[in-house]
């Protein structure tokens, strides 16, 4: 039989923990906590018993709410955490501690701290008490929107139906609320903020459905699921508040995103100059010249199989050499039949728009710590790719194996080449030395960190449901 008891300790504390009789002795299933005043105790209290009813229905006989929790024995007559000390007069084994129960519970501090911010930032500007609630109540935990409703009882908060949310969903659709919100997210920004550097990152979300619709599609995925799917592009500033949000078919291309948000970003706000950066998903000649040709400056990251024409002139001069922290600034083809030679000279060329028409800048950087990482990764790719051709492993898309008409074998050269492009980093830019630095370039690329943060806080344990494409 378990029940939860309370037990005195040496500091003057009740202990409350969730117990079982076994074999005639008393077993801790789990300590809950201690408590120094009536009201601490009592919640604890109530959190043994929801940790002893478990997922079990509870079965109303009409007792009282103490019925199956043990008063605090003396400590002789049960064993107790520390030597007990003797029980306070007013202590009531009926009622609990002075006779104190726990009707309910609210977190008023939280829900109005949230509230205060969310009319703050002016998103009360579409005067909607149902999409509040639901947006704070995914603040506090990220689920779906039936769910919300549980978060919202636990905060006690009188949560809408959830047939009330749905409608009032719609009206946030018809009603355009994203473009309202987005109006305040920019003056929120722009007055506290800095939004002439900008930060942009793709995400998916999966659905359960079995059936693909005009959004829900199965496209491309990094986990190979078949699961239909929606494309998320993310806009925040460099301090990862986010600024601009779109959706697109789970089909689409990821590098075919970050054009029509930025435009829809510009225009919304009537913006002519601002950074861009993205990472390497974003690298393709269309997107790149689209930016420079709306007046946009960018930082994208590069590949690394870029490096060897990139770097040229470096690993003719001074071999595979490189310094921890060691950057290199230098220009990179706009198009993959642009050549360039910069072998000539050993100083490496200084990128600049009317001299380098066909390039773009590019900075390379030199990591050790990254160099180890990269090796790992590469041995422990090299070992898989001997597993597969010695028949040790399923055969698979395996990196360094080559396959002729004698069978498979090892590519050492691939495997070579890789190993000396270990440690490097590079990024794409048009912006000129003159206006930005090396150094500058790497810290702005890094700030992208922000949007994955601001991603995985939307995506945590959240069953997203249907989207609209508008």
């Amino acid at each position: 039989m378990a029940f939860v008891r309370k037990v005195r300790t040496g500091s003057g504390a009740t202990a409350v923990q969730v117990v079982r009789k076994r074999h005639g002795k008393l077993e801790i299933i789990k300590h809950v906590g201690s408590g120094h005043s009536p009201v601490e105790v009592a919640l604890l209290v109530q959190r043994g018993r929801e940790i002893l009813q478990g997922e079990q229905e509870a079965l109303d006989l009409g007792v009282g709410p103490e019925a199956d929790t043990a008063p605090a024995r003396p400590a002789e007559r049960q064993p107790a955490l520390v030597p007990a000390a003797p029980a306070p007069a007013s202590s009531s084994a009926a009622g609990g501690p002075s006779g104190v129960r726990v009707v309910g519970t609210t977190s008023d501090v939280l829900w109005s701290t949230l509230r205060a911010a969310y009319a703050r930032l002016g998103f009360g500007v579409v005067e909607d008490e149902v999409f509040e609630q639901v947006v704070l109540a995914r603040l506090v935990e990220p689920t779906s929107k039936l769910d919300a409703i549980r978060v919202l009882e636990g905060l006690g908060v009188d949560p809408p139906h959830h047939t009330t949310i749905y409608r009032h969903l719609r009206q946030a659709q018809d009603s355009r609320y994203r473009d309202q919100i987005a109006v305040k997210c920019f003056e929120h920004a722009a007055t506290s903020g800095d939004v002439s550097l900008v930060l942009y990152d793709v995400t998916t979300l999966y659905f359960e459905a079995e059936h693909e619709d005009e959004l829900r599609k199965v496209g491309y995925s990094k986990e190979r699921r078949v699961d239909p799917q929606i494309v998320v592009g993310l806009l925040v500033d460099r301090g990862g508040f986010p600024l601009e949000i779109g959706c697109f078919e789970g089909n689409h291309a990821e590098t075919r995103t970050i054009v029509p948000i930025i435009k829809q970003f510009q225009a919304r706000h009537n913006l002519a100059d601002m950074v861009v950066v993205a990472d390497a998903g974003m690298l393709s000649t269309t997107n790149l010249t689209a930016l420079d040709e709306a007046g946009l400056r960018f930082i994208v990251g590069s590949r690394q199989v870029k490096a060897p024409g990139d770097l040229a002139n470096h690993f003719h001069w001074n071999g595979d050499a490189f310094e921890d922290g060691q950057l290199i600034d230098t220009i990179t083809p706009r198009h993959g039949n642009t050549k360039a030679d910069t072998k000539r000279r050993r100083k490496e060329p200084v990128w600049d728009a009317a001299e380098h028409p066909g390039h773009w800048r590019a900075v390379w950087a030199f990591s050790k710590k990254r160099a180890t990482r990269d090796g790992h990764t590469l041995t422990a790719q090299e070992n898989r790719a001997r597993a597969v051709i010695d028949g040790d492993a399923a055969v698979k898309s395996t990196r360094f194996v080559k396959t002729t008409a004698a069978g498979r074998s090892l590519d050492e050269a691939s495997l070579e080449r890789a190993r000396g492009l270990v440690g490097l980093k590079g990024y794409v830019t048009n912006i000129p030395a003159t206006i930005m630095p090396p150094a500058e370039v790497l810290s702005s690329y890094h700030d992208l960190w922000q949007v994955e943060q601001s991603f995985r806080m939307s995506k945590s344990d959240l069953q997203a449901r249907q989207l609209s494409p508008a």
